[in-house]
């Protein structure tokens, strides 16, 4: 499909569930190395999660350790453990269109601020009749690539 008005860039992060992200700071940043950069918690999206990173600019990649902020509750961020990937976009805009209007289902919320800042929206791991492509099991994040990483990356 050579109409496609935009780009993958690269990828933006991994978010890894579980339910103690403090097992997980132990080898992510511990073992590992990696810096947190942040933290986030929404209890819309019952999530309490560290951000680190690896690299820098351009080429750095988030690791998103997260728990859930109620066991209980839905979303379930530990219940798959590589709960998704992040992918830069070059235009998210344009994307979310163009991917809409060839069959991508996309995940309630739209695109929206997201942990660190940019804005994001989720690639359904589900497809359905109305939208047949869709992640087939992966949750999927579209990450609106910041200018330092467009002009690295495209």
């Amino acid at each position: 499909m050579s109409n496609r008005p935009f780009k993958v860039l690269g990828i933006q992060q991994v978010a890894i569930g579980g339910t103690d992200k403090q097992r997980m700071k132990k080898l992510w940043v511990d073992m590992l190395g990696l810096e947190q950069t942040g933290t986030f918690q929404s209890e819309r999206e019952n999530v309490d999660e560290d951000i680190l990173a690896m690299g820098r600019g351009a080429m750095k990649v988030e690791v998103d350790i997260m728990q859930p902020m109620d066991i209980a509750k839905k979303p379930a961020v530990h219940a798959t453990p590589l709960n998704h990937i992040g992918l830069w976009i070059d235009d998210l805009p344009k994307a979310v269109e163009w991917l809409t209007a060839n069959g991508v289902r996309f995940a309630p919320g739209g695109i929206r601020k997201g942990a660190a800042g940019y804005d994001i929206t989720f690639l359904h791991p589900k497809s359905n009749d109305e939208f047949p492509i869709a992640g087939e099991g992966v949750l999927i994040e579209l990450v609106q690539a910041p200018a330092d990483v467009i002009a690295a990356l495209g």
